[in-house]
């Protein structure tokens, strides 16, 4: 199955470049603080750029982020507004499920926990769809999606995330591959069931947790949970 979804992948995808000249590579990581390296991973020295519906260019003054779904107070922020909320910043290694990562780039983002409370999340959702500019879509299980370290990036390594990275924003949750992490976000909404995004429709894994390699639906631990096609193009 693996094989035949890689084509499938590969195939869609269609282009892919190196990323930008500063992007970090294995060779600028500290030996004596190497990252642990998630099972089935190799570190790459860089990023290789995917796009499934094509890399789109936002300007900042039309971006415009909800928070919707399950919730009693919606959500609605610009650009500006959104950037004046409390950011979160760390180093976390970004793990692509086709097999490469990124050591240690930096993160800056607003907390996807934050926004949650914001909004007063109901009972009731037990995952998040994360719906981008392009039409992509993809599910995250509430908790993966309100973890501590789980943000709204908006820069990666003190600049702004490039239009191929998903400016003007993506999320990013450290312990799950990275086409979880949606470029081009544009809302996020909590639902109370679990739906197929964009890439589960070719049978990827719902969770996607790097350290159970949950490549595949049927990887893993992870519960197999009813299978619905959502907000797709």
């Amino acid at each position: 199955m693996e094989i035949a979804l890689s084509a499938i992948f590969k195939k869609i995808l269609g282009g892919e470049r190196e990323a930008s000249p500063d992007a970090p590579t294995t060779a600028q990581a500290s030996p004596q603080h190497r990252d642990v390296l998630p099972p089935g991973q190799v570190w790459g020295k860089r990023y290789v750029i995917y796009s499934a519906n094509g890399n789109q260019k936002i300007n900042a003054s039309d971006w415009k982020l909800k928070v919707t779904g399950l919730v009693n107070k919606p959500l609605e922020f610009t650009y500006d507004e959104f950037n004046q909320l409390p950011m979160k910043s760390y180093v976390k290694s970004f793990h692509c499920v086709t097999r490469w990562s990124i050591e240690n780039p930096t993160w800056d983002g607003v907390s996807i926990k934050l926004l949650a409370e914001m909004a007063q999340v109901r009972p009731e959702a037990t995952w998040v769809m994360f719906h981008c500019y392009d039409g992509y879509t993809a599910p995250v299980p509430l908790e993966d999606a309100v973890e501590e370290d789980s943000i709204v990036a908006l820069r990666m390594n003190g600049k702004p995330l490039l239009p191929e990275q998903g400016f003007p924003a993506r999320p990013f949750m450290p312990q799950l591959y990275g086409w979880k992490s949606a470029k081009w976000l544009g809302e996020i909404e909590f639902i109370p069931e679990y739906r197929d995004g964009y890439w589960e429709m070719y049978g990827y894994h719902e969770r996607a947790n790097i350290w159970a390699e949950e490549r595949f639906k049927g990887d893993g631990d992870h519960k197999p949970v009813a299978r619905r096609a959502f907000g797709t193009v």
